[in-house]
């Protein structure tokens, strides 16, 4: 999906989370190109990661809710307001049955994928709220839809998060805000090429495809796209 002319220029002030990340990156890149302000956040992120005038780095994580609160203040200390936030941060550990998972990779894969995700939405929120405007995308997983053997704490990690990212959507249309998720199959990144190298590549998901579609849905043409669950499989039909 190429931007449109709805989707450029849009002097919109973004948070992306894992901003430095496989499919992060490409994200900044794609809105700093549309035109908005986008504030990076990642633990390691750094201001020379992105040569761009209009982008600032923000490091800090959101594992806690503390942290979370911390990193919207800052955002709206610096700039006033929030109009968008694209949430990436997420992990993956498999391997193993229900039967096998133990304790410390279930918790690990709600930490990642479930409760940071709740944190930033709720600090996020009301600074969007008060302003009767805001774009939300979090990027899930294709085992939300088609689970595995072997994933089982992880796509339930994912499931739960898809459910939370469509309440936003419900509570928050009256006021213009939407929320929307994002199903990638598995995508072409350096770190999933160096864990799959026999794979055949070709079939991979695209990170910069996913990056144009996420401005296209921050964008006013996507007004009316709410509550959306994406699945973007590439050729892994």
């Amino acid at each position: 999906m190429k931007n449109n002319e709805d989707s450029k220029n849009m002097d919109k002030i973004a948070l992306v989370t894992g901003a430095n990340g496989g499919l992060g990156s490409f994200i900044t890149q794609d809105l700093l190109a549309a035109g908005a302000t986008v504030i990076g956040l990642s633990p390691r992120i750094r201001q020379s990661d992105f040569d761009h005038p209009s982008f600032r780095a923000l490091a800090s994580d959101i594992s806690t809710s503390s942290a979370a609160t911390s990193a919207i203040d800052s955002v709206v200390k610096g700039f006033g307001r929030l109009d968008i936030l694209i949430h990436t941060v997420g992990g993956f550990a498999g391997g193993k049955s229900i039967a096998e998972t133990d304790d410390a990779t279930y918790q690990q894969m709600f930490d990642l994928n479930l409760h940071s995700t709740f944190y930033i939405l709720r600090a996020a929120l009301p600074v969007m709220r008060k302003a009767r405007n805001g774009r939300i995308v979090a990027i899930g997983s294709r085992a939300v839809l088609d689970p595995g053997r072997g994933v089982g704490a992880y796509s339930a990690s994912k499931a739960a998060m898809v459910s939370l990212i469509r309440t936003v959507a419900l509570e928050n249309k009256d006021v213009g805000i939407t929320a929307n998720v994002i199903l990638p199959g598995t995508m072409d990144t350096p770190g999933n090429r160096r864990s799959m190298p026999d794979a055949d590549f070709s079939k991979w998901v695209q990170p910069a495809t996913i990056a144009s579609l996420i401005t296209w849905l921050t964008g006013d043409a996507s007004q009316d796209v709410n509550g959306a669950v994406i699945p973007v499989y590439g050729n892994e039909l």
